[in-house]
């Protein structure tokens, strides 16, 4: 198994693939075989899909602090007068939608979690409806994002709780970037550098849900997420790099997360938590629920 980006940077240059590389090792560190992992990953296809279908449908949350968004963001773009891409703005669409059905207690892939459920598919229904992905690559896709998923959470973590919103955002972000660049054709060093470039961007984000639920300002952060990993592989892809490894960035991001006071990690005691609104509709929510 590879501990490192720069490992599995290096493997995947060998191997020539780095959803192959990723195959492989899941096969070896599973024991499933292959169609058996190809067949699972096809399957969190399929959840991420109806995910996001049902969310442009327009959904709510029991508290009714989340919903809609996604249902609104489509009428949007149906009109053609929005100021992003196209492709930007229905990865955002797709994000939200699927943090949406995520808040209704519908079914979502976590991708790292569940918080940050909506980036990786939001970004690649995007490019699937842009490039025409076949299933297959689609599948790969979300291995390679599998990929450098691991290594985040082998290295640092992917959980607010631990690490802040940056673990699960940030993590969410730069693995839908890597697998963007994968995607579209690139080299497993332009994966890297796309995905040290979202990491490094949001570095020091906290985690301050309002109420302590996984809603505000969660679905709005994977709508900015998805944004964020589509333009940092548009950087790569171009040739731009970063100049700090991802490796590094991984451990900057690490040790934020631990000097990161708790009341930013998922407690609702800091941030947009410690609002007067924020405190209000807490009031208002847990009276209603007692």
């Amino acid at each position: 198994m590879f501990d490192t980006i720069e490992a599995l940077v290096q493997k995947a240059e060998e191997r020539g693939s780095l959803s192959e590389l990723i195959i492989e090792e899941e096969i070896r560190d599973s024991g499933h075989s292959r169609d058996y992992i190809w067949e699972q990953m096809t399957y969190q296809l399929d959840v991420m899909n109806k995910s996001i279908e049902r969310g442009i449908q327009g959904v709510k949350s029991k508290t009714g602090l989340t919903g809609g968004a996604a249902k609104q963001i489509h009428e949007y773009i149906k009109k053609g007068k929005m100021i992003s891409d196209p492709t930007i703005l229905t990865a955002v669409q797709n994000a939200v939608g699927t943090n949406e059905v995520n808040a209704s207690m519908g079914l979502i892939c976590a991708t790292p979690t569940a918080g940050s459920a909506g980036v990786v598919p939001g970004v690649l229904s995007a490019l699937t409806q842009k490039y025409e992905l076949t299933e297959e690559e689609q599948i790969r896709y979300l291995f390679v994002a599998g990929g450098f998923g691991l290594v985040v959470a082998n290295n640092a973590s992917i959980s607010g709780a631990m690490g802040g919103c940056q673990a699960e955002i940030g993590s969410a972000s730069a693995m839908a970037s890597a697998a963007a660049v994968d995607a579209l054709g690139g080299t497993p060093k332009m994966a890297a550098h796309a995905f040290a470039m979202t990491i490094k961007n949001m570095l020091g984000l906290i985690c301050d849900p309002v109420a302590g639920l996984v809603e505000v300002p969660c679905v709005k952060r994977n709508a900015l997420g998805a944004s964020q990993a589509i333009i940092s592989a548009d950087m790569a892809l171009a040739g731009v790099e970063s100049i700090l490894p991802a490796d590094d960035v991984v451990l900057a991001m690490h040790k934020v997360g631990q000097d990161m006071p708790s009341k930013y990690k998922e407690t609702a005691e800091g941030g947009l938590a410690d609002t007067p609104k924020a405190r209000q509709l807490e009031a208002e929510i847990f009276n209603e629920n007692s």
